[in-house]
Protein backbone atom coordinates (compact mmCIF):
# COMPACT_ATOMS: atom_id res chain seq x y z
CA UNK A 1 0.00 0.00 0.00
CA UNK A 2 1.61 3.44 -1.50
CA UNK A 3 2.20 6.10 1.73
CA UNK A 4 0.62 9.68 1.14
CA UNK A 5 2.96 11.90 0.02
CA UNK A 6 3.94 14.90 2.29
CA UNK A 7 6.83 16.32 0.68
CA UNK A 8 6.43 19.70 -0.45
CA UNK A 9 6.29 18.96 -4.35
CA UNK A 10 3.75 16.21 -3.04
CA UNK A 11 1.39 18.99 -1.68
CA UNK A 12 2.07 21.67 -4.61
CA UNK A 13 0.69 18.90 -7.15
CA UNK A 14 -2.61 18.38 -4.97
CA UNK A 15 -3.19 21.72 -4.25
CA UNK A 16 -3.33 21.83 -8.01
CA UNK A 17 -5.49 18.97 -8.91
CA UNK A 18 -7.82 20.37 -5.90
CA UNK A 19 -7.89 24.07 -7.60
CA UNK A 20 -8.03 22.37 -10.96
CA UNK A 21 -11.37 20.70 -9.86
CA UNK A 22 -12.49 23.69 -8.18
CA UNK A 23 -12.63 24.98 -11.43
CA UNK A 24 -13.78 22.91 -13.47
CA UNK A 25 -16.98 22.36 -10.85
CA UNK A 26 -17.50 26.21 -11.09
CA UNK A 27 -17.20 26.15 -15.33
CA UNK A 28 -19.64 23.27 -14.58
CA UNK A 29 -22.28 24.86 -12.71
CA UNK A 30 -22.64 27.98 -14.56
CA UNK A 31 -22.97 25.52 -18.12
CA UNK A 32 -25.94 23.78 -15.92
CA UNK A 33 -27.23 27.09 -15.16
CA UNK A 34 -27.68 28.21 -18.23
CA UNK A 35 -29.10 24.72 -19.96
CA UNK A 36 -31.88 24.76 -16.98
CA UNK A 37 -33.22 27.70 -17.59
CA UNK A 38 -33.19 27.53 -21.71
CA UNK A 39 -35.22 24.28 -20.63
CA UNK A 40 -37.60 26.09 -18.59
CA UNK A 41 -38.25 28.67 -21.08
CA UNK A 42 -38.52 25.62 -23.64
CA UNK A 43 -41.16 23.63 -21.27
CA UNK A 44 -43.19 26.56 -21.13
CA UNK A 45 -43.15 28.23 -24.38
CA UNK A 46 -44.10 24.60 -25.85
CA UNK A 47 -47.04 24.38 -24.14
CA UNK A 48 -48.19 28.27 -25.15
CA UNK A 49 -47.10 27.53 -28.66
CA UNK A 50 -49.44 24.44 -28.86
CA UNK A 51 -52.45 27.14 -27.83
CA UNK A 52 -51.28 30.00 -29.97
CA UNK A 53 -49.85 29.16 -33.42
CA UNK A 54 -45.97 30.59 -33.41
CA UNK A 55 -47.10 32.28 -36.61
CA UNK A 56 -49.82 34.30 -35.13
CA UNK A 57 -47.01 35.22 -32.06
CA UNK A 58 -44.15 36.16 -34.58
CA UNK A 59 -46.25 38.20 -36.85
CA UNK A 60 -49.58 39.58 -34.97
CA UNK A 61 -49.28 43.42 -34.18
CA UNK A 62 -51.57 43.60 -30.92
CA UNK A 63 -50.38 42.14 -27.54
CA UNK A 64 -53.25 41.89 -25.40
CA UNK A 65 -52.50 38.83 -23.15
CA UNK A 66 -55.27 39.43 -20.15
CA UNK A 67 -57.83 41.89 -22.08
CA UNK A 68 -60.42 40.23 -24.39
CA UNK A 69 -60.28 39.61 -26.95
CA UNK A 70 -57.03 37.85 -25.61
CA UNK A 71 -54.07 38.15 -28.51
CA UNK A 72 -50.47 37.76 -28.71
CA UNK A 73 -48.79 39.53 -31.00
CA UNK A 74 -45.21 39.87 -30.09
CA UNK A 75 -44.03 42.38 -32.73
CA UNK A 76 -45.30 45.57 -30.92
CA UNK A 77 -43.47 44.53 -27.98
CA UNK A 78 -40.18 43.76 -30.14
CA UNK A 79 -40.80 47.24 -31.41
CA UNK A 80 -40.79 48.65 -28.80
CA UNK A 81 -37.71 47.07 -27.63
CA UNK A 82 -35.72 48.09 -30.58
CA UNK A 83 -36.95 51.75 -30.21
CA UNK A 84 -35.76 52.39 -26.79
CA UNK A 85 -32.37 50.01 -28.02
CA UNK A 86 -31.59 52.53 -31.09
CA UNK A 87 -32.08 55.15 -29.16
CA UNK A 88 -30.28 54.10 -26.13
CA UNK A 89 -27.41 53.66 -28.73
CA UNK A 90 -27.58 57.14 -30.03
CA UNK A 91 -26.57 57.99 -26.73
CA UNK A 92 -23.91 55.71 -25.93
CA UNK A 93 -22.12 54.59 -28.64
CA UNK A 94 -20.30 57.92 -29.38
CA UNK A 95 -19.93 59.05 -26.08
CA UNK A 96 -18.47 55.77 -25.10
CA UNK A 97 -16.18 55.69 -28.01
CA UNK A 98 -14.87 59.28 -27.75
CA UNK A 99 -14.62 58.67 -24.13
CA UNK A 100 -12.60 55.29 -24.71
CA UNK A 101 -10.30 57.70 -26.85
CA UNK A 102 -9.78 60.16 -24.48
CA UNK A 103 -9.03 57.51 -21.83
CA UNK A 104 -6.59 55.90 -24.17
CA UNK A 105 -4.92 58.60 -26.04
CA UNK A 106 -4.92 62.20 -24.01
CA UNK A 107 -5.34 61.20 -20.49
CA UNK A 108 -2.21 61.29 -18.41
CA UNK A 109 -1.99 57.68 -16.18
CA UNK A 110 -3.24 59.75 -12.84
CA UNK A 111 -5.92 61.22 -14.33
CA UNK A 112 -7.01 58.14 -16.39
CA UNK A 113 -6.35 56.38 -12.81
CA UNK A 114 -9.44 58.70 -11.26
CA UNK A 115 -11.97 58.89 -14.16
CA UNK A 116 -11.95 55.26 -15.55
CA UNK A 117 -13.25 54.13 -11.93
CA UNK A 118 -15.27 56.59 -11.28
CA UNK A 119 -16.96 56.13 -15.04
CA UNK A 120 -18.07 52.68 -14.03
CA UNK A 121 -19.46 53.61 -10.48
CA UNK A 122 -22.47 54.15 -13.51
CA UNK A 123 -22.77 50.69 -13.88
CA UNK A 124 -23.37 50.25 -10.14
CA UNK A 125 -25.66 52.44 -9.82
CA UNK A 126 -29.21 50.36 -9.26
CA UNK A 127 -31.61 50.67 -12.51
CA UNK A 128 -34.50 51.35 -10.29
CA UNK A 129 -32.65 54.66 -9.33
CA UNK A 130 -32.19 55.33 -13.73
CA UNK A 131 -35.29 54.44 -13.98
CA UNK A 132 -37.06 56.83 -11.05
CA UNK A 133 -34.77 59.68 -12.50
CA UNK A 134 -35.70 59.24 -15.96
CA UNK A 135 -39.51 60.18 -14.34
CA UNK A 136 -39.24 62.24 -12.07
CA UNK A 137 -36.37 64.37 -13.76
CA UNK A 138 -35.51 64.15 -17.28
CA UNK A 139 -39.37 63.82 -18.63
CA UNK A 140 -39.68 67.09 -17.03
CA UNK A 141 -36.98 69.00 -18.23
CA UNK A 142 -37.50 67.53 -21.77
CA UNK A 143 -41.25 68.38 -21.91
CA UNK A 144 -40.35 72.07 -21.65
CA UNK A 145 -39.83 71.93 -24.98
CA UNK A 146 -40.98 68.53 -26.43
CA UNK A 147 -44.50 67.67 -26.25
CA UNK A 148 -43.85 64.43 -23.93
CA UNK A 149 -46.27 62.01 -22.65
CA UNK A 150 -46.26 61.24 -18.90
CA UNK A 151 -44.42 57.78 -19.96
CA UNK A 152 -42.46 58.09 -23.54
CA UNK A 153 -39.54 55.92 -25.01
CA UNK A 154 -37.24 58.96 -24.80
CA UNK A 155 -36.47 59.29 -21.86
CA UNK A 156 -36.17 55.78 -20.59
CA UNK A 157 -33.66 55.54 -23.98
CA UNK A 158 -31.47 58.58 -22.25
CA UNK A 159 -30.99 56.84 -19.11
CA UNK A 160 -30.16 53.50 -20.70
CA UNK A 161 -28.26 54.92 -22.66
CA UNK A 162 -26.04 56.60 -20.04
CA UNK A 163 -26.32 53.19 -18.09
CA UNK A 164 -24.20 51.48 -20.73
CA UNK A 165 -21.51 54.27 -21.55
CA UNK A 166 -19.18 52.48 -18.70
CA UNK A 167 -19.86 49.07 -21.20
CA UNK A 168 -18.94 51.06 -24.13
CA UNK A 169 -16.03 52.67 -23.05
CA UNK A 170 -14.24 50.35 -20.57
CA UNK A 171 -13.98 47.58 -23.00
CA UNK A 172 -13.40 49.86 -25.78
CA UNK A 173 -10.43 51.37 -23.89
CA UNK A 174 -9.09 48.13 -22.75
CA UNK A 175 -8.54 47.08 -26.60
CA UNK A 176 -7.34 50.47 -27.75
CA UNK A 177 -4.83 50.32 -24.68
CA UNK A 178 -4.24 46.37 -26.19
CA UNK A 179 -2.90 48.19 -29.44
CA UNK A 180 1.42 47.88 -29.80
CA UNK A 181 2.92 51.60 -29.32
CA UNK A 182 5.32 51.08 -31.80
CA UNK A 183 1.87 51.39 -34.36
CA UNK A 184 1.42 54.95 -32.80
CA UNK A 185 5.38 55.78 -33.09
CA UNK A 186 5.50 54.69 -36.52
CA UNK A 187 2.30 57.17 -37.65
CA UNK A 188 4.10 60.06 -35.27
CA UNK A 189 7.50 59.44 -37.37
CA UNK A 190 5.40 59.96 -40.59
CA UNK A 191 4.33 63.37 -39.42
CA UNK A 192 0.73 62.71 -38.07
CA UNK A 193 -1.19 64.12 -35.42
CA UNK A 194 -2.50 62.79 -32.23
CA UNK A 195 -5.68 63.06 -33.65
CA UNK A 196 -4.75 61.14 -37.00
CA UNK A 197 -3.15 58.50 -34.91
CA UNK A 198 -6.02 58.01 -32.49
CA UNK A 199 -8.50 58.32 -35.12
CA UNK A 200 -6.98 56.47 -37.60
CA UNK A 201 -4.40 53.82 -36.24
CA UNK A 202 -5.40 53.05 -33.19
CA UNK A 203 -9.42 53.07 -33.83
CA UNK A 204 -8.98 50.62 -36.63
CA UNK A 205 -6.44 48.46 -35.12
CA UNK A 206 -8.67 47.73 -32.13
CA UNK A 207 -12.16 47.36 -34.11
CA UNK A 208 -13.02 44.16 -33.15
CA UNK A 209 -12.80 44.87 -29.32
CA UNK A 210 -15.25 48.01 -30.24
CA UNK A 211 -17.69 46.60 -32.18
CA UNK A 212 -17.82 43.85 -29.09
CA UNK A 213 -18.76 46.39 -26.64
CA UNK A 214 -20.86 48.06 -28.76
CA UNK A 215 -22.76 44.25 -29.10
CA UNK A 216 -22.61 44.02 -25.74
CA UNK A 217 -23.94 46.93 -24.67
CA UNK A 218 -26.70 46.60 -27.00
CA UNK A 219 -27.67 43.33 -25.75
CA UNK A 220 -27.54 44.75 -22.44
CA UNK A 221 -30.18 47.46 -23.40
CA UNK A 222 -32.45 45.15 -24.86
CA UNK A 223 -32.34 43.21 -21.47
CA UNK A 224 -32.91 46.16 -19.60
CA UNK A 225 -36.67 45.80 -17.54
CA UNK A 226 -36.44 48.88 -14.00
CA UNK A 227 -35.85 51.49 -16.57
CA UNK A 228 -38.00 50.99 -19.22
CA UNK A 229 -40.94 49.42 -17.13
CA UNK A 230 -40.61 53.13 -14.75
CA UNK A 231 -40.18 55.54 -17.72
CA UNK A 232 -41.52 54.17 -20.42
CA UNK A 233 -44.79 52.53 -19.41
CA UNK A 234 -46.93 49.74 -20.29
CA UNK A 235 -48.59 51.16 -24.03
CA UNK A 236 -47.80 48.05 -26.63
CA UNK A 237 -47.31 50.44 -30.10
CA UNK A 238 -46.50 49.50 -33.30
CA UNK A 239 -43.82 51.11 -34.65
CA UNK A 240 -44.84 53.63 -37.24
CA UNK A 241 -41.83 54.61 -39.44
CA UNK A 242 -43.85 57.13 -41.15
CA UNK A 243 -43.69 58.94 -37.44
CA UNK A 244 -40.73 57.81 -35.27
CA UNK A 245 -41.08 60.82 -33.34
CA UNK A 246 -44.34 59.92 -32.20
CA UNK A 247 -43.06 56.73 -30.94
CA UNK A 248 -40.28 58.47 -29.39
CA UNK A 249 -42.73 61.14 -27.27
CA UNK A 250 -45.08 58.51 -26.35
CA UNK A 251 -45.58 55.38 -24.04
CA UNK A 252 -44.59 52.01 -25.05
CA UNK A 253 -43.86 48.39 -23.82
CA UNK A 254 -41.04 46.83 -24.40
CA UNK A 255 -40.40 42.68 -23.89
CA UNK A 256 -38.65 43.20 -20.42
CA UNK A 257 -41.62 45.17 -18.88
CA UNK A 258 -44.10 43.18 -20.89
CA UNK A 259 -42.92 40.10 -18.86
CA UNK A 260 -42.79 41.70 -15.08
CA UNK A 261 -46.89 42.82 -15.62
CA UNK A 262 -47.56 39.29 -16.59
CA UNK A 263 -45.01 37.68 -13.84
CA UNK A 264 -46.92 40.82 -11.34
CA UNK A 265 -50.50 40.40 -12.50
CA UNK A 266 -53.48 38.63 -11.17
CA UNK A 267 -53.42 35.88 -13.74
CA UNK A 268 -54.11 31.92 -14.33
CA UNK A 269 -51.22 29.99 -13.14
CA UNK A 270 -51.42 28.05 -16.38
CA UNK A 271 -52.97 29.61 -18.45
CA UNK A 272 -52.13 31.34 -22.00
CA UNK A 273 -50.94 35.01 -20.37
CA UNK A 274 -48.70 32.99 -17.92
CA UNK A 275 -46.89 30.76 -20.30
CA UNK A 276 -46.86 33.94 -23.08
CA UNK A 277 -44.60 35.11 -20.58
CA UNK A 278 -41.80 32.19 -21.51
CA UNK A 279 -42.03 32.68 -24.86
CA UNK A 280 -41.70 36.27 -24.55
CA UNK A 281 -38.48 35.46 -22.55
CA UNK A 282 -37.60 32.55 -24.95
CA UNK A 283 -37.76 35.29 -27.91
CA UNK A 284 -35.67 37.66 -25.42
CA UNK A 285 -33.04 34.94 -25.11
CA UNK A 286 -32.99 34.01 -28.95
CA UNK A 287 -32.32 37.88 -29.82
CA UNK A 288 -29.83 38.20 -27.46
CA UNK A 289 -27.93 34.96 -28.34
CA UNK A 290 -27.72 35.98 -31.82
CA UNK A 291 -26.39 39.24 -31.02
CA UNK A 292 -23.68 37.47 -28.86
CA UNK A 293 -22.88 35.34 -31.71
CA UNK A 294 -22.67 38.35 -33.56
CA UNK A 295 -19.96 39.89 -31.59
CA UNK A 296 -18.10 36.82 -31.47
CA UNK A 297 -17.78 36.26 -34.49
CA UNK A 298 -16.84 39.87 -35.41
CA UNK A 299 -13.99 39.56 -32.83
CA UNK A 300 -13.17 36.04 -34.41
CA UNK A 301 -12.69 37.86 -37.88
CA UNK A 302 -11.46 41.28 -37.56
CA UNK A 303 -9.19 40.15 -34.53
CA UNK A 304 -5.46 41.60 -34.81
CA UNK A 305 -2.56 39.68 -33.28
CA UNK A 306 0.37 41.21 -32.50
CA UNK A 307 3.74 39.79 -31.65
Amino acid sequence: MSQPDFSHDGIRTARGTAFRYLFMLCALLSILTTVAIILTLLVDAVDFFAQVSPVEFLTGTRWSPTNEPTSFGVLPLISGTLAVTVGAAAVALPIGLLTAIYLSEYASERRRAYLKPALEVLAGVPTVVYGYFALVYVTPALDTFLPLSTFNTLSASIMVGIMIIPMVSSISEDAMSAVPDSLRQASYGLGATKFTVSTSVVVPAALSGIFSSFILALSRAIGETMIVAIAAGQTPRMADVTDPAGLFLNSIQTMTAAMVQIGTGDIVGQGEAYKSLFAVGLTLFVITFVMNLISELVASRYREVYR
